[in-house]
């Protein structure tokens, strides 16, 4: 049962309806509109991110990936306070170490988190309420999966590759990479990818934990894609 973010894209269109987070048997069925009680407003948050990794530690998650990539991510607990505290205490767990991106969509996002490489599976940990904001989904936004169901986030979250309007003030956004998007456009694409990149480590900043021994995974040319070849670097 868990998370699996779905949309139907087309080369160059704009989503016409917001992408859903759905069980995987019901990934073809519609999904029915549903009313937000509670969204942050953007007069209560800031919008501007603080892209040095020595400022604030703690708040800053730090991925190293199979493909030879590191990737710092700045959490904002100002904007989602309760799945922030989620992604720091998972970490620290060492529950993402080996975890694969079971789904990349070209042009869409990057989704990790499920240790069950498959999209249906989570963390022990009982599922959050939703803490959906004004911050728009932006390239490098990282945002948690969840089902079609608003309080349904638990482990998963993805990273965003090009804006998406659509997925505003309908998934909680709690943070951005500030470091190593190039590493994040490298990710193979799939759903599940047939050699998927993993999470070899993450960790939290201030924890200091030493990096791992990486051997990067050379792509193929099938792999190569549009994202890796017009935005290798991080903005």
């Amino acid at each position: 049962m868990r998370f699996r973010l779905f949309a139907t894209l087309a080369l160059g269109v704009v989503l016409a309806a917001v992408p859903a987070l759905a069980q995987q048997k019901d990934s073809k069925a519609e999904i029915k509109p549903y009313k937000v009680d509670r969204v942050i407003s953007s007069n209560a948050i800031p919008y501007v991110i603080d892209g040095d990794e020595s400022h604030d530690p703690e708040n800053v998650l730090v991925l190293y990936l199979s493909n030879g990539g590191r990737v710092a991510i700045r959490l904002m607990p100002q904007w989602a306070p309760h799945h922030v505290e989620r992604i720091k205490t998972l970490a620290r767990q060492g529950f993402y170490d080996g975890v694969i991106f079971h789904r990349v969509i070209d042009g869409f996002m990057a989704q990790t988190g499920d240790p069950t490489g498959t999209g249906q599976g989570g963390s022990k940990l009982p599922d959050l309420e939703a803490e959906f904001n004004d911050v728009p989904h932006g390239r490098g936004t990282v945002s948690m999966a969840r089902t079609d169901e608003p309080n349904t986030a638990n482990s998963q979250f993805f990273i965003v590759f090009y804006p998406r309007s659509a997925l505003d003030r309908k998934y909680t956004n709690f943070g951005r990479v500030i470091s190593g998007m190039d590493a994040v456009d490298r990710v193979v694409r799939g759903e599940p990818p047939a050699h998927p990149t993993k999470v070899v480590q993450a960790s939290i900043a201030a924890d200091h934990k030493p990096a791992p021994v990486l051997k990067p995974e050379l792509p193929s040319a099938g792999s190569i894609t549009a994202d890796m070849l017009n935005h290798s670097k991080t903005h």
